[in-house]
């Protein structure tokens, strides 16, 4: 799979030759992240950390709170790798540091080894100073407590002139059931499939960022097995992971796709690339691609606009039961009655501090609640207010539930501390403790 890198310095992504000659100014980071985003994980790599000339800590924080990412540079010591975590970042990738005793202390599954190889030997603090090791060796040593590698062929980054295959067949034996991501001379989408069959990710950046390699076709290079030798089943879902409909694409489609970033697939009967909504005005915006684990079917994770998916215009081509999807929607249509019909939804909405009280209200009677009924019915009242003044401020149920994601990957434990209710004594030794047990 393609793995797109975002490299930072100074606020700015950039690709630098050989990890020291700077070539290409990639624009505004979060720019390329949006960009990006449609392939899944991103990498992100602070060279001023990496390099010790820098941060660009705070530009990262925004960026894992809004894409899935692989976090790397300057992650030297454990608090800061931690820290990365709690933050959000999907994983972290710890190069020059990496030790069997340092890796061991961070959850396996969301730690990456950076091994950086020139000519085949390992090299550490910045591509730099040489440590006699081979990579084999140094995968063999780290695979018990890491959950992947990041494999660079220093010689071949940043260059567009191709990759050494054999070295990164050689990392993937040393790695077992560990994944290698390879890195450096990545520079066309069958190098992207081959990877894939290999059993490795590629991850690019110059190719991407210079046209080279265009996003859709390297997201679609692993395929295989196609129905009559060109189409592949894809799955269409919500935000909130629902399926809408099943449909056909091409490697042209989901170029095409994610290119403009909208619902493109193919149509069979017309043999030819179809826009969803472009007759009916219920158009997608593509949010995310991903290939199934044999390779031979799609999921398109796409924003539906318009009265839904289906040609009938239901929300799916399947019987759907009410969701918190369902609920957002009643909301918005409510909002929008007009003064002759006003809703109760759009009093709401109109007045903060009805709606404040009326949050207030519903949580202490949920909190007061003596039995198992009477807590579902105040849980709805105060789901349906929630997502009121949620809409109030532009947010949608994704957003929550992608904050409650980010959340989730915390590793050190939160102190549950009432506001108001705890004395500033007992608040420091909380967070002291906090602080001291992952």
């Amino acid at each position: 799979m393609i793995i797109p890198s975002i490299d930072l310095m100074d606020g700015r992504a950039v690709q630098l030759r050989r990890g020291r000659e700077r070539v290409l100014d990639g624009g505004d980071p979060l720019q390329r992240l949006k960009e990006f985003s449609v392939a899944g994980e991103v990498a992100v790599v602070d060279l001023d950390a990496a390099l010790g000339t820098g941060s660009n800590a705070g530009l990262i924080r925004e960026m894992v709170r809004i894409v899935p990412c692989r976090v790397g540079g300057g992650i030297r010591d454990l608090d800061t790798a931690l820290d990365w975590l709690d933050a959000g970042a999907a994983k972290i990738m710890i190069g020059t540091a990496a030790s069997v005793e340092f890796c061991s202390r961070l959850p396996k599954d969301r730690v990456m080894a950076a091994v950086d190889v020139e000519r085949g030997s390992v090299v550490v603090e910045g591509w730099r100073k040489g440590t006699g090791l081979k990579a084999p060796e140094r995968i063999r040593e780290l695979a018990p407590v890491v959950g992947g590698f990041l494999f660079t062929q220093v010689e071949h980054e940043g260059g567009l002139a191709g990759f050494d295959l054999e070295r990164v067949r050689e990392a993937v034996a040393a790695a077992g059931d560990t994944r290698v991501t390879a890195a450096g001379g990545i520079t066309a989408a069958i190098d992207v499939g081959e990877l894939d069959r290999l059993g490795a990710d590629a991850q690019v950046g110059m190719a991407l960022y210079t046209g080279r390699m265009t996003l859709g076709a390297a997201i679609s290079a692993p395929l295989s097995k196609p129905v009559e030798r060109r189409f592949w089943p894809t799955v269409v879902c919500d935000e909130a992971g629902s399926t809408l409909g099943l449909v056909w694409s091409t490697r042209e489609s989901v170029e095409a796709a994610v290119e403009q970033r909208r619902g493109i697939y193919w149509s069979r009967s017309r043999d030819a690339l179809w826009v969803k909504g472009e007759t009916s005005g219920s158009t997608q915006e593509l949010l995310r691609v991903d290939l199934d684990c044999d390779r031979d079917a799609l999921r398109f994770t796409v924003r539906q606009h318009g009265s839904g998916f289906c040609h009938t215009g239901d929300p799916a081509c399947w019987p759907s039961s009410f969701s918190i999807s369902s609920l957002e929607k009643v909301i918005r249509i409510r909002a929008g009655l007009g003064k002759e019909s006003p809703s109760g939804t759009a009093r709401l909405l109109a007045d903060p501090k009805l709606l404040r009280a009326k949050l207030l209200e519903e949580a202490g009677e949920l909190a007061e609640a003596r039995d198992r009924e009477s807590a579902v019915q105040e849980a709805a009242d105060l789901l349906y207010f929630t997502l009121v003044a949620a809409a109030r401020h532009g947010i949608g149920s994704y957003e929550i539930n992608r904050e409650l994601e980010r959340r989730n990957r915390r590793v050190r434990r939160r102190p549950m501390v009432a506001k108001g209710l705890t004395s500033a004594k007992e608040k420091t030794r909380l967070l002291r403790n906090d602080r001291t047990q992952p």
